[in-house]
C-alpha cells in the first residue's frame, strides 16, 4: 500500500479570489505596520505636495509610507531589493495589496518627501509613550559610527593636495602643450581643416581631479579661518580640524595638513573605530528609554566625539515626551565638566564613566587621578562606591542592545544618501522603525 499524500495542483486555479489580509498569518508584523500607517500616522504634510489634478495617478503616498517602514523594518534599505520584494514576498503584497512600484519610484518617493519620512519618528514615540512603553525612569546614551555611501580611500589631506595640485598641474600644462604641439604639425601634415585639437579623455580626468582638489583645498583654508561652532547642527570641521574640542591650526593659521575632505560625499568625517581602523561615515546617536528600549531621542553628527550630542538629546526628548528623565548613564564619552553641571543643573541623577576602564579593572573610575573637587572626581566616587550596584551598569542592557538590533539584526551598516541632511533623514526612519517594531511587539 502506497503511502498517501496531499494533493499538489501547480495548475489550479482559484474560483475566488484571496483577499491580502490572508496571505500572511494574523499578528504578523506586515498588518501592525500597514494599519498604524493607516489609522495613527498624520501624513499630511506628504499629501499637501500632491497639488497637481492632472498627470497619471500616483501610487497612493500612505501606501508608499507602509511600504517604506516595513522594508526598514524587514532588512530591506535598497530600493531595488523593496521593488523586487513587493513581486516576489507575500508579506510585502500584504502591504500594497499587490500594487509593484519600480525602484525607481520608490527612490524618488524617499528623496522627495525624506524630511516629512523623517519627523515620523516623534509621532511613533508619542505612540509608543501612549501605549506606556516610556517610562523616563532611566535614559541610556550611546552613538556608534556608521560608514557613509564613500569610501575612506577618496578622502584626501590638505598636506596631499597641495602635492597633487602641483603635479597634476605640472602634468595637465604638459600634456596640453603636447596637444598643441601635436596640432600644429598634423595641421602642417593634412591641412588646417582638419579636426584634432579635441582634449584626450585622459587629459579632460586629470583638469577635472585638478579642480576638484582645488576646490576642497579652498573649502578647507576657509573653514580654518572659520571659528568652532557651538553644536554640530551643520557638517563641521573637517576630520584633523578638532582635537578634544579644540580646533587644530597649522603653522601659518590655515588648515593642518591632515585635514581631510570627501570627494564623494564631502558632509562625511573620517570616523575612527575601536579596532583602530577608519571610516567615512557618521557619528549616530541615540537615548534610550530602560522600560522597552523605546529610542526617546536621535541625532546624527559629523563630530566624532559623543560628549557635545548629549545635551541636544536630552533637550530632543523633553520637547517631546514634555518631562526629563530620572537617571542618565552613557559611556566616558559623554563625561565632561559641561555636560555633568548640565544634568546637575535639570536635577538629573548622572550614572556616567570618568574614564575608559582599563584592562584588568573592575570599574571605570580605576585609579585615575581627577583634580581635587572637580564634578568628574565625584562621578569617580559616586560609581566607586557603589560598585556592581552601581546604576551604571544598566546602560550595557538598555542602548546597546538598541544598536545591536539595527546593526546585526536588520542589517542597517551603511547610509544610502549622501550629505547630512539627507543622512539625518534616513537615521531618522531607523529609528522610527525600531520604535514601531518595539510597539508592535508590546501591543500584539
Amino acid at each position: 500500500m502506497s503511502k498517501t499524500f496531499r494533493p499538489w495542483d501547480v495548475e489550479q486555479r482559484w474560483l475566488l479570489p484571496p483577499s491580502v489580509h490572508e496571505l500572511v498569518p494574523a499578528g504578523h508584523v506586515a498588518h501592525f505596520v500597514r494599519d498604524t500607517v493607516r489609522e495613527e500616522l498624520d501624513l499630511s504634510a506628504i499629501f499637501a505636495t500632491y497639488d497637481e489634478e492632472r498627470g497619471y495617478p500616483p501610487y497612493h503616498p500612505t501606501m508608499m509610507v507602509a511600504l517604506l517602514l516595513y522594508a526598514y523594518s524587514r532588512g530591506l534599505y535598497s530600493s531595488r531589493r523593496i521593488a523586487q520584494a513587493c513581486e516576489e514576498r507575500v508579506d510585502f503584497i500584504a502591504v500594497t495589496a499587490m500594487n509593484q512600484p519600480d525602484f525607481r519610484t520608490i527612490a524618488k518617493f524617499r528623496r522627495r518627501h525624506l524630511k516629512a519620512l523623517s519627523d515620523l519618528f516623534v509621532q511613533v514615540l508619542k505612540l509608543c509613550q501612549a501605549a506606556g512603553l516610556v517610562k523616563l525612569g532611566h535614559v541610556a546614551l550611546d552613538g556608534s559610527k556608521i560608514a557613509a555611501n564613500a569610501s575612506v580611500h577618496k578622502a584626501m589631506s590638505y598636506g596631499r593636495m597641495g602635492e597633487s595640485e602641483k603635479r597634476l598641474a605640472a602634468e595637465v600644462s604638459a600634456w596640453l602643450s603636447q596637444a598643441e604641439a601635436t596640432d600644429a604639425a598634423e595641421d602642417r601634415a593634412h591641412g588646417s581643416d582638419q579636426r584634432g585639437d579635441e582634449m584626450p579623455d585622459w587629459v579632460a580626468n586629470k583638469a577635472a581631479r585638478l579642480e576638484r582638489i582645488r576646490a576642497a583645498k579652498a573649502f578647507l583654508e576657509a573653514e580654518a579661518k572659520q571659528p568652532p561652532p557651538d553644536d554640530d547642527d551643520g557638517p563641521g570641521p573637517s576630520s584633523g580640524m578638532m582635537k578634544s574640542g579644540k580646533p587644530q591650526r597649522g603653522p601659518d593659521g590655515g588648515p593642518p595638513d591632515r585635514a581631510q575632505r570627501n570627494f564623494t560625499d564631502p558632509d562625511s568625517r573620517i570616523q575612527p573605530l575601536r579596532s583602530k581602523a577608519v571610516i567615512a561615515g557618521y557619528n549616530a546617536q541615540i537615548a534610550v528609554d530602560g522600560a522597552h528600549q523605546i529610542i526617546v531621542a536621535q541625532r546624527l553628527q559629523t563630530s566624532p566625539a559623543d560628549a557635545r550630542a548629549l545635551p541636544g538629546l536630552l533637550a530632543d526628548a523633553r520637547m517631546v515626551l514634555g518631562a526629563n528623565p530620572e537617571e542618565v548613564s552613557a559611556d566616558a564619552g559623554y563625561c565632561d565638566e559641561q555636560n555633568l553641571q548640565h544634568l546637575a543643573r535639570r536635577r538629573i541623577n548622572a550614572y556616567i564613566a570618568p574614564g575608559r576602564a582599563r584592562h584588568g579593572e573592575k570599574h571605570a573610575a580605576g585609579s585615575r587621578r581627577w583634580p581635587k573637587g572637580s564634578r568628574k572626581a565625584a562621578m569617580a566616587t559616586k560609581l566607586k562606591r557603589a560598585g556592581r550596584r552601581s546604576r551604571y551598569r544598566l546602560r550595557k542592557q538598555i542602548v546597546e542592545p538598541v544598536f545591536g538590533q539595527i546593526k546585526q539584526a536588520r542589517g542597517f551598516r551603511q547610509f544610502l544618501l549622501r550629505g547630512l541632511n539627507k543622512v539625518r533623514g534616513e537615521w531618522a526612519m531607523v529609528c522610527t522603525v525600531h520604535n514601531l517594531l518595539k510597539l508592535a511587539k508590546a501591543t500584539g
